[in-house]
């Protein structure tokens, strides 16, 4: 007798168990700060608050969250848009092995991981003053730097899985070299493309130590509110609300960009 296996429409169970995983490592950690950001009154030996609210939500609405946020989103654009097309460059060359020796430029590319933040900022502080750059120019410029890491092994890695022959096909056939990297090579990698964008958009979105060095406290930024209500204040609800709020538009488009990739995979194979 001849055995009917489950149909091509039959789920499988990593469709439903990858996204469940996903969900529980970035939920899990948010689960306390949701409790204390709906907390009114929450005692030390307590397992759950005694009163609920939404007061600290008001009070990061009055310490001017929204304006931080669109600061930080700011941030982390120019960020992006600097060091996305930088690192696309850098990636090529390391990928397609354009350079004869790339041990260096790897290394050099390296450092801003390696080096402390902290102490970076802290020695470029000096120059800058001395220069008179604008606090905002350096702040830009230098999460630049921080994020060129990210974005060029990420397009390092990208360009590893592309054949550079598809490239070259393209200007066989009469493209130019700039119209065969717009329309064949990038579109090609273009999920590399884009997590190379949000990694950059990250860097910008997340910093607290090269903002407040550099910037000398002048950019208002949502990492730096958290970091005012949890070294001063002592409001564990408002530290908590600030938090979510920074901690959920990346989410959000951590989920939207996995949806996206997920989908079109499923057409691709369909």
């Amino acid at each position: 007798m001849r055995r009917h296996g489950p149909g091509p429409d039959a789920p499988r169970p990593r469709r439903t168990v990858v996204p469940a995983l996903l969900v529980f490592w970035l939920v899990i950690p948010l689960t306390p700060l949701l409790m204390w950001a709906t907390a009114t009154r929450w005692s030390g030996v307590a397992r759950l608050p005694q009163d609920f609210g939404l007061h600290g939500w008001q009070e990061a609405l009055d310490a001017g969250v929204i304006a931080a946020l669109v600061r930080s989103g700011l941030l982390g654009v120019a960020v992006a848009l600097i060091a996305t097309p930088l690192g696309v460059m850098a990636g090529r060359a390391l990928g397609w092995r354009l350079l004869h020796r790339s041990a260096l430029p790897s290394l050099v590319l390296l450092g801003p991981v390696v080096l402390a933040p902290f102490a970076v900022a802290m020695g470029l502080d000096v120059v800058i003053l001395r220069l008179g750059v604008p606090g905002e120019i350096a702040v830009v410029l230098v999460l630049s730097v921080f994020a060129l890491p990210y974005t060029t092994f990420t397009m390092r890695a990208t360009y590893l899985g592309l054949d550079p022959a598809l490239e070259e096909q393209a200007r066989v056939l009469g493209a130019t070299p700039g119209r065969a990297r717009r329309r064949v090579t990038l579109p090609a990698a273009s999920t590399g493309l884009v997590t190379a964008t949000g990694l950059a958009f990250l860097v910008g979105w997340s910093d607290y130590v090269v903002t407040l060095l550099i910037g000398g406290g002048q950019i208002v930024t949502a990492p730096m509110l958290i970091g005012a209500s949890a070294a001063g204040s002592g409001n564990d609800a408002l530290t908590s609300t600030l938090a979510i709020s920074v901690s959920l538009p990346p989410m959000l488009a951590l989920g939207a960009f996995t949806y996206a990739v997920a989908r079109r995979r499923r057409a691709a194979h369909s």
